[in-house]
């Protein structure tokens, strides 16, 4: 099958399925849960929504993404990705914008896996994902700040961009709970060591019981989620958000970023599940069912999913090898959602505020953003910290933004360093006794140019150093260097080859290949040139010269 099929993985792996690889899916789904709870908690409040819609989330796009997935053991759910990006859709717009920002992103993954266009992801270059996961990772650990050290805010303090977040924890740094901090540091220090103690048990999950003895027990005026919270134990309802030409012209660019956020993000996840697995994602039919997870999530009061790398990798550790133990994982968590939900008013927000520490320490990649900055060109470094600096300054749709357009400039700056058109030189026989057997004897009357490179609109003007002299009947562009031609090059070449005839000299083209070539034939030219002024080779063409000047 391949990896561009149309096809959910799940009814592949069902045809040789077995009750083994049922329990061991069933084991992963479970432990994979008990990972989910506590960060879709987390990473819910982090959104700006109640801790309710991080499970929401985590159930019904978990579900749908394993069971129509194009990935063996992806496992989807709310990420630290898209935390600043909902946080701010929400202060702006409200749940029922969130809701249309996500059911339109789901739309256009949809769109994107039905004309496959999963592969066209390689093309974001690495060094904006790179700056924008490093940007997501200190936006979301600046957002925490407030919770881990207990700072309390005047009404009215305005804290929608990470910019104001920092004014606002510079200002209020005198309102420092220390009952607060100590339980934040304690189940830091919980999160940093207990991995090193046991594998099996996460560690958020130990943090959260750690962090609740320590509010409960020790009767620590610290605030916790309940406090802050109406949390809801019940099962999500249908809602159908409010489609209308003006809201959804005002919320399609967040769709879009929310899209590509989640295209990105679940096409890496499966490529690190390809490895670990030896297996090969459907990157299409993942697209597809991203669409599908996230338009389930935002119709029963999710927030936007993607595929986890975290909890992806915890998976397969633990056994899962097909999209059933993503579906059993999502199952275990509607049953924590009706049985335990109601104990998650007991987690301290310093415990979560840690819990989004390590999840940003995680992501944020800083040994690869330090070896970019050591080792890329300097044109890359320029992205990557322009992107990273734009997401935390500013958001994700203007770093992706201005790093996509900067990315492409300076790539077409680079191309059209590459390219270049020279003219051969006449060397007298003295001169090249020892090269004789690589030059060729080209007549006096006839002028040969060279282009190598790409020929676009970046390097259309350098056609203008084609020139010939009076005395010259026949000029030979040579194009064997040239892979590529495209609109603009291509009136160039016409308005070089109107002014060359127009002298009475004949233009003979040698060796043009074949994307090159169909353009050409496209835009009429070899019938204006003359399909016999078109040579296989560069001694073909000096043959056809010698013939015309005859």
């Amino acid at each position: 099958m391949k990896n561009d099929a149309l096809k959910p993985m799940l009814f592949t792996t069902l045809k040789d399925y077995n009750k083994a690889q049922f329990v061991k899916d069933v084991v992963a789904g479970i432990i994979v849960a008990i990972i989910a709870l506590p960060l879709s908690i987390a990473l819910a409040l982090a959104s700006g929504v109640g801790p309710e819609q991080g499970i929401y989330t985590a159930v019904i796009a978990g579900f749908l993404i394993s069971f129509l997935g194009g990935s063996r053991v992806q496992i989807a759910g709310p990420t630290a990705a898209f935390a600043t990006i909902v946080a701010g859709i929400v202060q702006r717009e409200g749940m029922s914008g969130l809701a249309l920002a996500t059911v339109l992103a789901g739309i256009i993954l949809v769109i994107m896996g039905l004309l496959k266009l999963g592969s066209l992801i390689k093309f974001i270059p690495y060094t904006i994902t790179t700056g924008f996961t490093a940007g997501i990772a200190v936006t979301i650990v600046i957002g925490q700040i407030k919770d881990f050290l207990g700072l309390t805010y005047p009404k009215g303090t305005v804290t929608v961009e990470t910019v104001d977040k920092i004014g606002a924890i510079v200002s209020n740094i005198g309102t420092v709970n220390i009952q607060a901090l100590i339980v934040g540091i304690v189940c830091l220090v919980v999160l940093i060591v207990w991995p090193y103690i046991n594998k099996v048990i996460p560690g958020s999950l130990i943090a959260v019981i750690v962090g609740v003895i320590m509010v409960k027990g020790f009767g620590m005026k610290v605030n916790t989620i309940g406090d802050l919270y109406t949390i809801s134990s019940g099962l999500p309802s249908f809602t159908m958000p409010q489609f209308s030409f003006a809201s959804i012209k005002n919320i399609l660019p967040d769709a879009f970023t929310i899209a590509i956020l989640a295209a990105i993000e679940s096409l890496l996840s499966c490529v690190v599940a390809d490895g670990m697995i030896g297996s090969k994602h459907r990157s299409n039919m993942e697209l597809v069912a991203q669409g599908v997870g996230n338009i389930g999530s935002a119709l029963f009061g999710g927030i936007p999913a993607t595929g986890a790398i975290a909890r992806t990798a915890a998976n397969v550790k633990n056994g899962g090898k097909t999209p059933v133990a993503g579906m059993v994982h999502a199952i275990v968590l509607v049953l924590v959602l009706v049985v335990l939900m109601p104990y998650a008013a007991l987690i301290p927000m310093p415990t979560i505020a840690a819990i989004l520490f390590m999840v940003a320490y995680n992501m944020c990649q800083y040994r690869a953003f330090l070896h970019l900055v050591k080792t890329a060109p300097k044109s890359d470094i320029i992205v990557l910290v322009l992107t990273f600096v734009l997401t935390v300054v500013f958001d994700l749709v203007v770093a992706i933004e201005i790093g996509m357009l900067i990315s492409g400039l300076l790539f077409v700056k680079r191309m059209s360093e590459e390219s270049e058109v020279r003219s051969w030189k006449y060397v007298d026989d003295e001169e090249h006794d020892a090269d004789a057997i690589r030059l060729r004897e080209v007549p006096k009357a006839v002028s040969v140019y060279e282009i190598s490179g790409p020929m676009f609109f970046g390097v259309s003007d350098m056609l203008a150093d084609i020139t010939v002299k009076e005395s010259t009947k026949c000029l030979i562009i040579r194009m064997r260097g040239v892979p590529a031609l495209d609109a603009t090059a291509m009136r160039a070449l016409e308005q070089t080859y109107d002014k060359i005839t127009s002298g009475g000299t004949t233009v003979i083209f040698s060796h043009v290949n074949e994307q090159p070539r169909h353009t050409m034939d496209k835009a009429g030219f070899i019938a204006k040139v003359g399909e016999e002024n078109f040579c296989n080779n560069i001694d073909a063409s000096l043959e056809r010269a010698a013939q015309l000047i005859k």
